[in-house]
């Protein structure tokens, strides 16, 4: 048998959307001859240099897993030992598309197949957005993109009805940028042009559509809206300043009155000094005293009696700290000594001036 190609005009290329299914069809006549030694091949040619293998028959096994980005989706559809090395491919990816062979060899003999496969996607659900000012007598842009899908992809604007969605023809003063159909124009914005636009994205796979509102505004609102927003950020502004103010004023009130009993007044008098003579003076003084010799003590004595004399004809001045000292310690004075029985001890009478007795009596 000699080397044979089948080839059908109406089968050499297929155009198929993503996400369905395709059969690629192959038929041979080698399985008559020898089963074992059948092999059959499918090969996808991304470039004239790059081929891959998609699935094989070779040595009674079927091998489907041979690169990632098709591995589960491809199989023989049929009975391929028969006749029949059709290759099936479900859920299409663009990455699918391209030139397809189909190699059959049994007992040196050759039967191939060619057949381009395309597959389009149809275009991703548009954006709309607005450009432009919501005002009367003003110029808005509507705009629609799809980020996705076989070129071309044409737009087309239409005005729908809020009530059932009937599609309407477009305000009378609208245009269509004819190098971006995916943009139309509103002149002279009026009350009428306010509503529902719809931008429907079509190519040879199908469509997707977007909508968009537009709400065209009087001048005067917008000139009251503006008054009523500037009014309420000036209320609010004034409303802070005032209790930004108190709290001040509050805490210069709380202030000063800490700080007033720490100041010192210039006209204020300075405080009396008080002079007080140390109580170990004293206290030196008396045991001073005590530890004289008896002939003094006698003295003394002699003395406090005769200033009892001499202080009515002589009188002298004694230092108030001392005098203040002396009733403050409620010192006790002395016992009085009898003249007469001093005189038989033959103690000798000794007179000392009141002055000086008065400083050293303390």
């Amino acid at each position: 048998a000699s080397c044979s190609v089948w080839l059908s005009e109406a089968q050499t290329e297929f155009k198929r959307v993503a996400e369905e299914n395709v059969t690629l069809p192959c038929h041979h006549r080698l399985g008559l001859l020898e089963q074992g030694s059948l092999d059959i091949e499918w090969l996808l040619h991304i470039s004239e240099t790059v081929q891959k293998a998609v699935i094989t028959y070779s040595g009674g096994h079927v091998y489907n897993d041979l690169n990632e980005e098709q591995k589960g989706r491809v199989s023989f559809t049929s009975n391929f030992l028969a006749g029949d090395a059709s290759l099936q491919i479900i859920s299409l990816q663009s990455s699918d598309a391209g030139k397809y062979i189909c190699k059959v060899k049994n007992a040196g003999q050759y039967e191939w197949a060619r057949i381009t496969l395309k597959v389009v996607e149809k275009p991703s659900k548009p954006k709309c957005w607005l450009e432009g000012e919501l005002l009367e007598g003003k110029e808005l842009s509507l705009q629609c993109r799809s980020a996705s899908g076989t070129a071309p992809i044409s737009y087309r604007w239409q005005r729908i009805s809020e009530e059932d969605e009937r599609a309407e023809h477009l305000p009378p003063t609208s245009r269509v940028n004819i190098s971006n159909p995916g943009q139309v124009l509103l002149k002279n914005l009026t009350q009428m042009s306010t509503g529902l636009y719809q931008c429907i994205a079509t190519n040879e796979a199908g469509q997707e559509s977007c909508v968009v509102q537009v709400t065209v505004q009087h001048a005067q609102n917008v000139g009251m809206i503006a008054g009523a927003v500037c009014g309420v950020v000036v209320g609010l502004s004034l409303l802070f300043l005032v209790v930004r103010l108190t709290i001040r004023r509050k805490e210069k009130k709380r202030y000063e009155e800490e700080e007033a009993p720490n100041e010192i007044r210039e006209d204020a008098e300075a405080p009396k000094a008080h002079l007080v003579k140390p109580s170990s003076s004293s206290s030196g003084s008396r045991s001073s005293r005590s530890g004289s010799s008896s002939t003094r003590s006698t003295a003394n004595s002699a003395s406090r009696s005769q200033r009892t004399l001499s202080t009515e004809a002589t009188p002298h001045l004694t230092p108030p700290q001392y005098s203040q000292r002396e009733m403050e310690g409620k010192e006790i004075e002395p016992k009085k000594v009898d003249y007469a029985n001093l005189m038989k001890m033959g103690a000798t009478l000794v007179m000392v001036p009141a002055q000086s007795r008065a400083f050293q009596t303390v």
